[in-house]
């Protein structure tokens, strides 16, 4: 160590910082003749191929299995995940298309009511009214004409002034009730 550092105990005599500790040492270890040492190799630099290394009994090493310990427990945990998240899943997708078709019903009964109040809004208007009466309930006005067809004949007549087309007011009902029973059959 002394001859590293100068005569003082100051810095080295070559320039170098010093760092407190002892200069390093490479080792010399004794290397086997079958085994390639890294000496010969390019740090950074990947060689090609398989290495031809073998063991001290000549027998060629062990080939990795291409399923390992560790592939085995994350494929496990994987598929217990996937156990475990399917029903929860499920439940969310069931839940999105209840609401999916909730929301189209709920834009169905809005259409609904629109509808409905437009009706009521037609239904207040007095000419649809008297309309919807002369054409339904045959209703006229005071002074109108009606003019009925029964059994294809015209009938003229006022509105109440109407008498009742092919009734005979002489028969008792039961005579009446045979005579319609008998025209049906024909």
């Amino acid at each position: 160590m002394s001859s590293v550092r100068g005569r003082r105990g100051g810095p080295p005599a070559d320039g170098r910082r010093h760092t407190g500790r002892a200069p390093r040492v490479h080792s010399t270890r004794p290397v086997g003749s079958t085994v390639r040492t890294g000496a010969t190799s390019r740090p950074g630099v990947r060689r090609s191929g398989r290495r031809a290394v073998r063991s001290a009994t000549g027998t060629a090493p062990r080939r990795r299995p291409l399923v390992t310990g560790r592939a085995v427990l994350l494929g496990g945990l994987i598929l217990l995940l996937a156990l475990t998240l399917a029903g929860p899943i499920r439940q969310y997708l069931a839940g999105r298309a209840e609401l999916d078709q909730l929301a189209a019903d709920g834009r169905g009964l809005d259409q609904r009511a629109a509808d409905l109040r437009q009706e009521l809004e037609r239904q207040s208007d007095p000419a649809y009214a008297e309309r919807q009466a002369r054409e339904r309930l045959t209703y006229v006005l005071p002074g109108d004409r009606l003019f009925v067809v029964v059994d294809g004949e015209t009938v003229e007549g006022d509105a109440g002034t109407l008498k009742s087309a092919g009734r005979d007011a002489q028969l008792p009902w039961y005579e009446g009730l045979m005579k319609s029973l008998a025209d049906a059959d024909g």
